[in-house]
């Protein structure tokens, strides 16, 4: 369900009468001096003129009391001026759920050295790896100023993860522990304990993901939606208004707090959404209640707001080479580092390149869940997707491509890694066509048509449809490719492309016998970082997404894994939280990668592969060197894009 413009007004205005089964929150108290060394704050220029008229408070009374005091010099970037806006492109509207990410505001977040560090929260307090105590910014505030407190944390757990209404399946499985939910207490106004009975070294981590799992929930702003607290007449218009088919998916609905679809929706992100869906053109406006300032008094982010502009996929190169963009790396990819680069003087820009850290850049993932009972048998035997693995030249794709530049291999931890085994990359990644025909044989593909396509087991041509999310013309051409390989081998590769939702869902539902898509987000990991991204514990991992969804839903619903590789992998996964050594953690690691070279679960093609980055030249503080990584980092998100500014005199 869409949430419009003209719908969001209704809703808005309706629930104004919600508020009065809803005590209203209390005015925030006025705030105690910063502690010393004093802060001098500086007020924002866009924010002054709201300030004189008193329809904003001052800065001193929009951030915390101890807000968190960000030195840009100590990590080698300039102290910036506030102001200014930065444009993007995207192809899609879903697309601008990226701005939540790229903010990357988290209870605790990654560095780019890749340590953990509170953001949000003022500290964390760990005790025998298993209690966790949050302590919260006295005087934080919601981007609407109302105050950010444990109520938050307290009304996502009883009322948001526990309600049966909103939450069937119960807690989500990011905040279990080995299927067992957390002990949540409430110590006061700023302070939550998450407690387990036996440690939880993936807590941290998951607070610091990319893609928020959002622990708390604005309590303020969502009673209005919730059978619990609202007038229950009220609560019924609204549902009826808004076409919803129950409170509780009224207030899912309401309650996305990583879409960006709800301009109503009160965040803790530096940036906040103007615009509702739906539209060609998205608007973005600077936090005035946002956590983090400089050591100059500044409260980021420097700049003020963000323009995303929708436009087709295959413009977003030839736009940004125009100058259409500020900051632009959606949409384009190695191939069009020449055009962009030929195009920098003329369109006052630059073009860095980060590596980019996922396990392959273009892999193949085949489908074990499928419901095809022949092309189920054949994924599963080993022997096949070695022989797929041996058939494909990845040294062609390597040059034709990435001129040479790309890692040729499996999808594998990265060199950057200290986890990277060099056999890990090369395991039955050498183009060895004979060596495929001889296991497809072996398998019992021996049989051929009158076009050389291999015969399945029950007569039909070996014909392997591959669904892909159709938004990459490099993806595309990597798959054009690779079906030639397969040509020669008797294994007639069809490309499907499809909406990438609908892609996944294909997958999550059986459908789909094959997927294309990048390798492991996290090609970097330390033996410190959770390994559940390679075992079966996710239904978004499209190799397994069945048993993925069985973990997830603690049986409820998928399918328990049935292969021997994969519950050896669930049970390593699960010997890695009882780790008590780094030493116990980095061998289990390297059991579950050797598992997966030998298995090959997911095809890797190339890896390394460079992601352009344009920048105006006026946007400062973006680093000339990074990573370009999801999980962990959010891409831009652990460099601080709050950082970033504009040299407005230019």
């Amino acid at each position: 369900m869409r949430l419009s413009a003209s719908l969001a007004a209704v809703v808005l205005a309706l629930s104004i009468s919600a508020l009065a089964a809803v005590p209203p929150p209390k005015p925030p108290a006025p705030p105690q001096p910063l502690s010393a060394p004093l802060l001098v704050l500086k007020e924002t220029p866009l924010l002054a003129g709201e300030v004189r008229r008193a329809t904003l408070p001052p800065v001193a009374q929009r951030v915390p009391q101890e807000p968190l005091v960000v030195d840009p010099r100590k990590e080698g970037r300039e102290q910036g001026d506030s102001g200014g806006t930065i444009r993007m492109l995207m192809s899609r509207e879903k697309d601008v759920r990226l701005l939540n990410a790229w903010g990357y505001a988290r209870l605790v977040g990654w560095t780019p050295k890749l340590t953990l560090e509170p953001d949000i929260l003022k500290a964390i307090d760990v005790k025998d790896g298993r209690i966790f105590t949050l302590h919260l910014r006295k005087g934080h505030r919601w981007s609407d100023g109302q105050p950010f407190t444990s109520e938050d944390f307290r009304y996502f757990w009883e009322d948001v993860a526990n309600n049966k209404d909103i939450s069937p399946a119960g807690p989500p499985a990011e905040i279990l522990n080995d299927g067992e939910a957390p002990k949540v207490e409430i110590v006061d106004a700023t302070t939550v304990r998450y407690s387990w009975s036996k440690q939880n070294p993936r807590f941290l981590a998951v607070l610091a993901q990319a893609r928020d799992p959002y622990i708390y929930r604005p309590a303020h702003y969502l009673k209005k939606f919730h059978a619990r607290y609202a007038d229950a007449a009220t609560l019924a218009a609204l549902v009826a208004t808004a076409k919803a088919s129950s409170w509780a998916s009224l207030h899912n609905l309401m309650d996305k707090m990583d879409n960006e679809d709800n301009p109503d929706l009160p965040t803790l992100q530096p940036w906040i959404a103007r615009t509702a869906m739906p539209a060609n053109r998205f608007v973005f406006r600077r936090n005035p209640f946002f956590h983090r300032v400089d050591t100059a008094g500044n409260q980021l982010p420097y700049i003020d707001g963000i323009e995303v502009l929708i436009a087709d996929a295959g413009l977003i190169p030839a736009k940004a080479a125009a100058g259409e963009a500020d900051l632009q790396a959606r949409g384009i990819n190695f191939a069009d580092i020449t055009s962009l680069k030929a195009n920098e003087a003329k369109s006052n820009y630059r073009v860095l390149t980060w590596p980019i850290a996922k396990g392959s850049h273009i892999a193949l993932y085949p489908n074990l869940n499928t419901n095809d009972p022949t092309w189920r048998a054949l994924l599963r035997d080993v022997r096949f997707r070695h022989a797929l693995s041996l058939a494909i030249n990845r040294s062609d794709i390597n040059k034709a491509l990435f001129f040479g530049l790309a890692v040729e291999g499996n999808n594998a931890v990265l060199k950057a890694s200290p986890l990277y085994r060099p056999e890990y990359l090369t395991a039955n990644a050498a183009y060895d066509p004979k060596q495929a025909n001889v296991l497809l044989d072996q398998i019992g593909l021996a049989k051929r048509n009158s076009d050389g396509t291999r015969l399945l087991a029950d007569g039909r041509p070996a014909e392997l449809i591959v669904e892909t999310s159709g938004e990459s013309k490099e993806e595309t051409d990597v798959l054009q490719l690779v079906s030639q390989h397969y040509k020669a081998v008797g294994i007639k590769l069809i490309v499907k492309p499809s909406d990438r939702t609908a892609m996944r869902n294909r997958a999550y539902a059986g459908d789909a016998v094959m997927t294309a898509q990048s390798g492991w987000d996290n090609g970097i990991p330390t033996a410190e970082m959770s390994p559940d991204g390679i075992a079966p514990t996710h239904q978004d991992f499209l190799a397994w997404p069945k048993w993925g969804q069985y973990f997830e839903t603690a049986g409820k619903s998928g399918e328990p894994p049935d292969l021997a590789a994969a519950k050896d992998l669930l049970a390593l996964n699960t010997q890695w939280s009882h780790a008590k050594t780094p030493q116990e953690r980095t061998a289990i690691w390297q059991r579950m990668l050797a598992i997966h070279a030998d298995q090959q679960f997911i095809v890797g093609i190339v890896s390394g592969v460079m992601q352009p980055i344009v920048v105006r030249t006026t946007l400062h503080n973006v680093p000339e060197r990074g990573l370009f990584s999801w999980d962990p980092g959010a891409q831009f998100g652990m460099y601080r894009m709050d950082e970033f500014w504009i040299d407005q005199s230019r």
